[in-house]
């Protein structure tokens, strides 16, 4: 299950972006951007969160997930579309030189902050 070593990750990149001047903060919630192609399990990623964040300033922070659809370009004709299927062929000129544009995210996206001395203002 890679998802611990993702979930591992974000905590570290989380907590190493919380500022100095901040010392404390807790982390409220991270919004992370995973491609439909990146072999992530959202359910996964979460429990592995859940359980990796104790005792760290992302213990008790919201997960929210977005997924990123499979987005290709054909190479020949230029054209632009979802893939709803592992089937990589222009529908237009039935090419198979075709360009992923999206769908192997892992991205963290945002983190917003709860300062220590004041738990109801996010910041960040």
């Amino acid at each position: 299950m890679h998802e611990m070593g993702i979930a591992l990750e974000v905590i570290r990149i989380a907590g190493q972006s919380i500022p100095p001047e901040l010392e404390g903060a807790q982390i409220a919630k991270i919004n992370l951007k995973v491609g439909k192609l990146a072999a992530v399990v959202a359910d996964s990623l979460r429990f592995c969160f859940e359980v990796a964040s104790k005792g760290t300033p992302a213990e008790g922070a919201r997960l929210v997930i977005e997924e990123i659809p499979v987005q290709l370009r054909c190479r020949g004709c230029g054209r632009t579309w979802t893939a709803q299927e592992p089937v990589f062929v222009c529908q237009d000129c039935r090419s198979t030189e075709v360009k992923m544009i999206s769908g192997r995210e892992l991205d963290i996206d945002t983190i917003e902050l709860v300062d220590g001395e004041n738990d109801d203002e996010p910041s960040g």
